[in-house]
């Protein structure tokens, strides 16, 4: 102890610094082993894990609910327009509508609509030499934007179409090629299924093929023309399935619908895409719930790792406390001790927990380090999106909750009685 006597002296007497700060300087960072260093060292690596995994779960998690909702999206738009019979919007067959300017001129109403575009559907089977699959046609009009769904295209290219009549390409999921053995420009029989008549059947050639990851989407979903539907379901040019609206903030989706009811022609109804494939949106909500439970074990284990370290701290350094009290030290000068250390292992744990946290998320965007089984997340490769004010929350949470655990030695220390202390060992 001479060395910690000399410095408190030497401290008041000639270079008036902080006596606490001097002294858990000397405890914290002292080139001698010790068990206070180790404990500290120890309790600043579990604090930098804690951060890091919150961040990164934060950041795993929107990843994975963005990734997955913008593939929902991107076939079906966030919002359809469809006729309203008073049964529930279904991606299936539809009751055809009258194309209309009102509702091609909706995104000059609301500007939240970035595009409205045409579509309609079909139930068809495509037939090989050696097998057979049923799909659901979905068929689009020329000018359609693709953008949407490029990142899905593996082989080929999105269909071409005529100027006059129908094209005669098709895109195909990559289950769907597979299953028929079928590659970019080889032909394949397809039979359109009519209501109350035989089947009627079309060669087209495969343009390309793309891979969504999907389950739904992949098994059953191939794109061609709309003016083939049309002319199957013996409906004139002016006819379509309904109109897919696209925004440029899908969170909006509610409140969108809600602004252009009024605008829609009669016999029209709008509705989002989460009504539509409720069991889905469900599912990722409910990632929302898991996320709590890992933050929640995250802030407590980092809550305890913190107590646990201070109390030991006051424990090993029971003596010492003791000799300062008998000095003439204040409980506010011995507290001040216990307190810096619990301010070093606080915002040293959040500087290297948000740089490695962060570190890693920019690693995985970068090179994707970290593989999904697709069957079972619907995506190869874990997506991280940093949300920063997400980041910011867990730093400032972290930040409180270690501020009122510091108040606990300052406790411990006040009841400690310098007589006692001293014979402590």
């Amino acid at each position: 102890m001479v060395w910690l006597l000399s410095a408190i002296f030497t401290t008041e007497k000639s270079c008036r610094l902080n006596i606490a700060a001097f002294i858990a300087r000397r405890i914290a960072f002292n080139q001698q082993r010790s068990f206070s260093r180790f404990v500290i060292r120890l309790s600043i690596g579990a604090t930098v894990i804690s951060v890091a995994v919150m961040i990164l779960t934060l950041a795993f998690a929107n990843g994975f609910q963005k990734t997955i909702s913008q593939k929902v999206f991107s076939f079906w738009g966030h919002v359809r327009v469809q006729s309203y019979n008073g049964a529930r919007v279904s991606i299936a067959e539809e009751t055809p509508i009258t194309k209309n300017d009102s509702v091609l001129n909706l995104k000059r109403i609301d500007p939240e609509i970035k595009t409205v575009q045409a579509f309609a559907t079909k139930n068809a089977i495509l037939k090989t030499s050696a097998t057979i699959e049923a799909v659901l046609l979905k068929g689009v009009e020329k000018g359609y934007d693709f953008n949407n769904l490029q990142n899905f295209l593996v082989e080929g290219r999105w269909v071409h179409f005529a100027d006059s009549g129908y094209s005669n390409e098709i895109n195909l999921s990559a289950y769907t090629a597979g299953q028929l053995n079928l590659k970019v420009n080889d032909q394949v029989l397809i039979y359109f299924i009519q209501r109350g008549a035989p089947p009627r059947p079309r060669k087209l050639t495969v343009a390309g093929i793309y891979k969504t990851g999907i389950e739904d989407y992949d098994k059953h979903i191939a794109i061609g023309d709309l003016k083939l539907i049309q002319r199957l379901n013996d409906w004139d040019s002016s006819q379509v399935g309904g109109y897919e609206i696209f925004l440029h903030d899908f969170d909006k989706m509610d409140d969108v619908v809600e602004n252009i009811t009024t605008d829609l022609p009669i016999g029209m109804q709008g509705v989002t895409i989460k009504e539509i494939y409720p069991n889905i949106f469900d599912w990722l909500a409910l990632q929302d719930k898991t996320i709590l439970i890992v933050l929640i074990i995250m802030i407590v284990i980092a809550t305890l790792n913190l107590i646990t370290c201070l109390l030991i701290l006051v424990l090993e350094r029971t003596r010492m406390v003791g000799i300062l009290k008998a000095l003439g030290a204040s409980n506010y000068t011995v507290q001040e001790i216990f307190l810096y250390h619990g301010a070093v292992i606080t915002f040293t744990g959040l500087l290297f927990g948000n740089v490695l946290g962060l570190l890693i998320c920019w690693l995985q965007q970068k090179y994707g380090f970290i593989p999904l089984p697709e069957d079972a997340y619907w995506m190869s490769k874990a997506v991280a999106d940093v949300v920063w004010w997400q980041v910011i929350l867990v730093d400032i949470g972290t930040f409180v909750i270690c501020f009122l655990v510091l108040l606990i030695p300052t406790i411990i220390v006040r009841k400690i009685r310098p007589v006692k202390a001293i014979r402590f060992s």
